[in-house]
C-alpha cells in the first residue's frame, strides 16, 4: 500500500486528529488545514483544547488518532529535531525557562542552535545581524543589551516572538501572546503582529487567544473550539459572528467591529439596568 504524501501547499494538514491523555480526550477529532500564506486565530474558552492543538501543530505532541502532517512531515515518523528551525513556537511556558540574566541578543540568537541559555556557542556576524533584524521587526531592537529578567511583560513577549522568527520559520505558532499584558502592552503587541501579518515574506501564523480584541489586523482565518471540538472554522470575516461566538462560549455574545478590529460583550438581558 502506497503511503500518502503531504500536500505541498499545506503547512498543517490534520485529518480526524485527536489527542488523548490518561483516558481523557483533550482535543478532537478535528480536521484542519493551514495554507502557506494564511494567518489563523484559534479562539475558545479555557479547556477547549487550544493549546493541545497548537502543541501538535508544533510537533511537540503526536496525535493519538488520525493523520497529521506539519510542514510536509508526517507526525510520528519524523525526528522532531529536524523540524526545530522550521517552526517557531512562542509560549509563556517557554518564558519560564529563560534565565533571568540571559542577554536579550543571546536569547534570540540561540534559537538557531535550539538551546535556552548561552553555553559555548560562537555567534558570527550573520547571526548577530539576523537577531538585530528580528528584534527590530518587533520594535525591540533597543532591548538587545538588556537581560531578560529586567524586561516588562510586554517587552518579554516581543522578544520571544523575535526569537521565534530568528530561524526564518515556515510556520509561527503563538500561544496567547497577549496574556497578562495591560491595555498599552496589548495594543503595542497587536499592532506589531498586524504589521507582521501584512508582510508577504512573513511565515504562516497561528495565534491562540480567548479574546476577539486581541485578533491583529491582517489575520485571515479562524478556528473556534469548545470542549475539544470545532464549532466553526473558515475565513475570519465570514466565520467570526455573534452566533458562532455564542455557541463557542455557551452564552449570548454580541460581536461588533470597528474597522479591522473586533469587540465582544455579553448581551444584556431585556429590562436590565447598567450599573455605573
Amino acid at each position: 500500500m502506497t503511503e500518502r504524501l503531504a500536500d505541498p501547499d499545506l503547512l498543517i494538514e490534520f485529518d480526524d486528529v485527536s489527542l488523548v491523555r490518561s483516558g481523557k480526550t483533550l482535543i478532537g477529532p478535528v480536521d484542519w488545514r493551514v495554507e502557506l500564506d494564511e494567518r489563523w486565530v484559534i479562539i475558545g474558552p479555557n479547556g477547549a483544547g487550544k493549546t493541545s492543538l497548537l502543541r501538535m501543530a508544533g510537533a511537540l505532541d503526536h496525535p493519538s488518532t488520525g493523520e497529521a502532517f506539519v510542514v510536509g512531515e508526517r507526525l510520528g515518523r519524523t525526528d522532531i529535531r529536524e523540524l526545530t528551525t522550521r517552526i517557531g513556537f512562542v509560549s509563556s511556558a517557554f518564558a519560564s525557562r529563560v534565565p533571568a540574566d540571559e542577554k536579550v541578543a543571546d536569547l534570540v540568537i540561540s534559537a538557531g542552535y535550539a538551546v535556552v541559555g548561552r553555553w559555548r556557542e560562537e555567534y558570527g556576524s550573520a547571526d548577530r545581524a539576523q537577531a538585530a533584524d528580528t528584534l527590530e521587526s518587533m520594535g525591540a531592537e533597543h532591548l538587545a543589551d538588556r537581560t531578560f529578567g529586567t524586561l516588562s511583560e510586554g517587552e518579554r513577549k516581543r522578544v520571544l516572538i523575535a526569537r521565534g522568527l530568528m530561524t526564518d520559520p515556515e510556520l509561527l505558532l503563538l500561544d496567547e501572546p497577549a496574556a497578562g499584558l495591560d491595555l498599552g502592552g496589548r495594543e503595542e503587541l497587536v499592532d506589531r503582529l498586524g504589521a507582521l501579518a501584512a508582510d508577504p515574506d512573513a511565515p504562516a501564523m497561528v495565534l491562540i487567544t480567548h479574546h476577539v480584541e486581541e485578533i491583529p489586523p491582517g489575520f485571515t482565518n479562524i478556528l473556534m473550539l469548545s470542549e475539544g471540538g470545532a464549532v466553526a472554522q473558515g475565513a475570519l470575516e465570514d466565520t467570526l459572528t455573534s452566533e458562532n461566538l455564542s455557541a463557542t462560549f455557551r452564552q449570548n455574545i454580541v460581536l461588533t467591529s470597528d474597522g479591522d478590529r473586533y469587540f465582544a460583550r455579553r448581551a444584556r438581558r431585556a429590562g436590565g439596568h447598567r450599573r455605573v
